[in-house]
């Protein structure tokens, strides 16, 4: 991989991340584009580790409240009904669904999930599903209102982006959209709850890199600093946006994106693998 490709490569992971459009689909995808080899599922998780520091860095007086609560509440009962002491065991409770199905399906995601037809079906599926969501959404609920059930169900929509073109971030939006959550609200606990996922995913990934047909070391640390700081103004302009408007854009973006990949890949410009 050389310098260039390092620099795009974390520019599409910086500015897709948090966005409900799927980062690991667009980075096989502007590969594919650009005749660049699949940077691969170990380069994905790598520089999602700079976009996830930008998450610990903008909500970093919100996650060292959560921390520092839950964990006292461990000795101290009375602490144990802080909704802040909650939000720590359901980032715990959520993350499980991921971390089960991510050790089950490793050799699929790494293989046959990065599939172009497969990426652009699912970009197109689970777009239209969040447009769904997004109009059927009372828009009622904040974070503090999470119960058990329903942290259990945002990890599992979080573990369908084990299929790179789901989203991450969209995936565990439209469960909370679905739910009755704000906007900003299901965005706020989607980025909270990538955070254990994304640093064990990254860190079992880390000791692949530079070895065999992976990326080296220099281009994917540059990839992941650029990452860092793309991804830390995307998450405070998508938190503004949400606010005030609907995903409708997103929504459209993914179907044409999707349906413009099948087109390629059906007229052999572009190969599925």
């Amino acid at each position: 991989m050389s310098w260039l490709t390092a620099t795009v490569l974390g520019l599409v992971q910086g500015l897709t991340e948090f966005l409900p459009i799927s980062s690991s689909a667009h980075l096989r995808i502007v590969a594919a584009l650009a005749g660049w080899p699949d940077p691969g599922a170990a380069f994905t998780a790598v520089t999602q580790l700079g976009t996830e520091s930008a998450v610990l860095a903008y909500f970093r007086r919100d996650i060292a409240t959560i921390a520092t609560t839950w964990a006292r509440s461990l000795r101290t009962p009375s602490l144990r009904t802080n909704p802040h002491a909650r939000l720590g065991w359901y980032v715990i409770l959520g993350t499980l669904p991921i971390a089960i199905l991510g050790v089950a399906l490793q050799h699929p995601i790494e293989t046959a999930f990065r599939d172009l037809r497969i990426l652009a079906a699912t970009l197109i599926v689970f777009g239209l599903i969040l447009g769904l969501a997004d109009r059927a959404a009372a828009n009622r609920l904040t974070v503090e209102q999470i119960t058990p059930t329903h942290a259990l169900i945002f990890g599992l929509a979080q573990a369908l982006a084990l299929v790179p073109g789901v989203s991450r971030s969209g995936g565990t939006i439209t469960a909370g959209l679905f739910l009755g959550y704000r906007r900003e609200a299901a965005a706020r606990y989607s980025f909270l709850l990538a955070i254990p996922a994304v640093l064990a995913s990254g860190g079992l990934e880390l000791t692949k890199i530079g070895d065999g047909a992976t990326p080296p070391w220099g281009p994917t640390l540059l990839a992941t600093l650029i990452a860092f700081v793309v991804g830390y103004l995307v998450i405070a302009w998508f938190l503004r946006y949400i606010a005030h408007h609907r995903f409708t854009g997103f929504v459209v973006y993914r179907v044409l994106l999707g349906a413009g990949v099948l087109a390629l890949v059906a007229a052999g410009t572009l190969p599925a693998h």
